[in-house]
């Protein structure tokens, strides 16, 4: 059995702890450190944890002689660095929510870091572990589709799930947090990266903006918050927080994301955090700033191209959407839970379907079931001593990271970005490189 303490006790870091329950044999939560009482003594109750290893301050559990295996770091984005580095130093394996820093200076020190002293560190790009995912790199190696030339990928963010998280959320202002394609499309990178099979990505664009959440779209006569705006103008608004939030915990859904806004959801609870939370706030009338649809234009060795696109205006959340060009084929996939991927046979003009295994798992679905997937691989590979089981490990995942970075250097400057073998990028005009 593997022993774990965990780092930021919110939602994310009491998603990775379910594993424990699903599998106490294989592991067991033995610290937890957070800085709110509330979700700290929650997390104690939930994994019966003693009193002594709570911790208000990571820092002081980082002190103390090494209490457990591994340490899972779910502090907010910009707080990862600190944490990873001082229980590298003490040994721990890390499992590290992504991204894994906001920048390429902290993600080079926390991979070198674990290097220096020899610890695991397994990066939560959680999508990599996937049924589907694995299944289409292994239909890719397979050489069905010849070489791969294109690779066009698109997430659909949600409109309710962007204002919730990207307008009014912990995601809202870049400063606070990252950008939009850091938060939420570094999986989306990662996974492009990992079908290229090992090709480097030499050239990057990207192009994005801030559509509609912004106060020239804001309808006349409407309120600051939702729960003021008059009637006629609030029953039309797709984004109002009394239809996101006080309608769901009407109907006694406590879950997400009416957990986020209120420690314990009632009727009571949740119109008060409307009326004086930032998530009753107009979405007209925000200081949100980070984009709400990008699209990213990458060039790999060889010739290779990939094009992402994030996008905030879908009906909901929609399944990832991928479909992969090859001299002798494609493949195309939706990742629903129940994904089917779809191989075009260029030379038989035959299509063949290759059903993935489904990818829920009843107590861990996040993300459609690669939160338990990560989880697993991350658990026996510090069990049996096998890094093979490891996907999203330092290097790997710092290479994706610097995708994602170069891309928003593309686009807040205007170029084309250009990464340098040893991973350092170089900024080309973009005009003049034309």
């Amino acid at each position: 059995m593997l022993t774990a303490i965990v780092i930021g006790a919110g939602r994310r870091g009491t998603i990775y702890a379910q594993y424990a329950h699903l599998y106490p044999d294989r592991l067991q939560i033995v610290g937890v450190a957070d800085p709110r009482e509330f979700y700290r003594n929650k997390f104690q109750k939930d994994f019966d944890i003693q009193e002594e290893n709570c911790f208000s301050d990571w820092s002081e559990a980082s002190k103390r002689d090494r209490m457990s295996d591994c340490a899972i770091i779910t502090t907010p984005d910009r707080l990862h660095k600190e944490p990873a580095i001082a229980f590298a130093k003490k040994g721990y394996s890390i499992l590290l929510e992504k991204p894994m820093a906001v920048n390429e200076e902290d993600c080079r020190e926390i991979v070198e870091t674990c290097k220096e002293n020899g610890v695991t560190l397994v990066i939560c790009h959680v999508l990599r572990y996937t049924p589907w995912a694995q299944k289409l790199r292994e239909l890719i190696d397979s050489g069905v589709i010849g070489e791969v030339v294109n690779i066009n990928h698109t997430e659909g963010v949600g409109c309710w799930f962007f204002a919730h998280s990207f307008v009014r959320g912990n995601w809202h202002i870049e400063a606070d947090s990252s950008s939009s394609l850091l938060t939420k499309c570094c999986h989306d990178v990662d996974l492009i990266n990992y079908w290229m099979a090992g090709r480097r990505c030499s050239n990057v664009t990207s192009f994005g903006h801030l559509s509609h959440f912004n106060k020239k779209d804001k309808p006349p006569g409407s309120a600051s918050r939702c729960i003021d705006c008059p009637p006629n103008i609030e029953s039309q608004c797709h984004y109002s927080a009394m239809k996101i939030y006080l309608d769901q915990v009407k109907q006694a859904d406590t879950g997400f994301p009416v957990s986020v806004i209120t420690e314990e959801p009632t009727i009571e609870s949740v119109t008060t955090a409307l009326k004086t939370g930032p998530y009753g706030v107009c979405v007209y009338d925000n200081d949100n700033d980070v984009m709400s649809n990008q699209v990213v234009n990458m060039q790999f060795e060889g010739g290779a191209s990939a094009t992402l696109t994030m996008i905030a205006f879908t009906s909901s959340a929609l399944p990832r959407d991928v479909k992969i060009y090859g001299t002798k084929g494609q493949l195309s996939c939706v990742a629903t839970d129940s994904p089917v991927i779809k191989h075009a046979d260029f030379l038989t003009g035959e299509t063949h379907e290759y059903p993935a295994e489904p990818v829920t798992h009843k107590g861990m679905a996040g993300h459609g079931g690669a939160d338990f997937y990560c989880m697993h691989s991350f658990v026996k590979s510090l069990a049996n001593e096998n890094p093979a089981d490891i996907l999203t490990g330092p290097e790997e995942s710092l290479r994706s990271h610097l995708i994602v970075f170069a891309a928003e250097k593309a686009r807040k400057e205007n170029r084309v970005v250009s990464l340098q073998p040893e991973g350092n990028y170089n900024c080309v005009n973009y005009v003049t490189s034309r």
